[in-house]
């Protein structure tokens, strides 16, 4: 009895083979159980899981995906929100405008164009357009400073949302901003095409980096700081004046860090990298 349980508890096993059709000779033998069977099927699904996965997440082919975001997308998008924000602006002139107009018929005050400009995102001018005692007695004092430079302030500073930015290299985005992973863009061109300064500033930095190749870096105006790296040749000094839309070096693919020809650039505003492209139409 006991021999016959030791019998069928043995693994039952099975047997794959290719045989000419003529000679019957046997070409290709694999023996396998049902266990090694059912372990190498689930392995074999896994990896083709994980190959079409990596394909797909890391290659170029990923723009194929139907909705996927590719370079023309981000920048129409991106295009699409200027002109929103330009027609918003026109808008509210045109309601300033009519505002004034209704005014000067029934013989009131227009509204200074002071009000507009120094009014906040989403302040109704309109409302807030007649000033009250505090504040016509403060604008008076102000007037009254500037009048004899008596608040000693040369230069006024605006903020980054204001100024006019060139753009560093006309080419494509390959790879967007991202704050935690990718908090730069990196933009693809030609090798030795021209890069420009995007402000007016100083070069506090140019010279070699064994990751990031050929660097330079620029100090502007209003704390802000702008950063170009994997340069195929610098063509300003530390230490040099630079202004908006120079030259400042050439595209290239130096540094470990490269894998083709482009532009990693970074802006900076008060110490915090900042996505580019809300205040750059590349």
């Amino acid at each position: 009895m006991a021999r016959q349980k030791k019998e069928k508890r043995k693994t039952t096993r099975f047997r794959l083979s290719v045989l000419d059709a003529q000679t019957h000779e046997r070409l290709w033998n694999m023996t396998f159980s049902r266990t090694n069977f059912i372990i190498t099927a689930v392995s074999v699904v896994i990896v083709f899981a994980l190959a079409v996965f990596a394909i797909t997440a890391f290659t170029p082919l990923r723009t194929f995906i139907p909705g996927y975001p590719d370079a023309h997308s981000k920048r129409a998008a991106i295009q699409n929100a200027m002109k929103i924000d330009s027609l918003e602006a026109v808008v509210k002139t045109w309601k300033l405008y009519a505002e004034n107009f209704s005014r000067v018929l029934d013989g009131k005050t227009p509204i200074d164009i002071d009000s507009l400009l120094s009014s906040r995102p989403g302040e109704d001018v309109l409302k807030s357009a007649e000033p009250g005692e505090k504040d016509s007695m403060l604008r008076q004092n102000v007037l009254n400073e500037e009048k004899f430079d008596l608040s000693g302030d040369a230069g006024r500073t605006l903020p980054i949302e204001g100024m006019h930015f060139f753009v560093p290299l006309k080419g494509v985005i390959s790879q967007g901003y991202d704050k935690i992973l990718h908090p730069y863009v990196d933009i693809t061109a030609p090798a030795n095409s021209m890069v420009m300064s995007v402000l007016d500033g100083t070069v506090i930095f140019a010279g070699w980096n064994d990751e990031a190749g050929y660097t330079i870096q620029i100090q502007h105006d209003n704390d802000i700081v702008s950063t170009y790296k994997h340069n195929q040749r610098l063509l300003k000094k530390t230490g040099e004046k630079v202004s908006a839309g120079s030259p400042i070096a050439l595209v290239g693919n130096t540094g470990s860090l490269s894998t083709g020809d482009h532009l990693h650039f970074e802006l900076w505003y008060r110490g915090e990298a900042v996505d580019p492209t809300k205040y750059i139409n590349f």
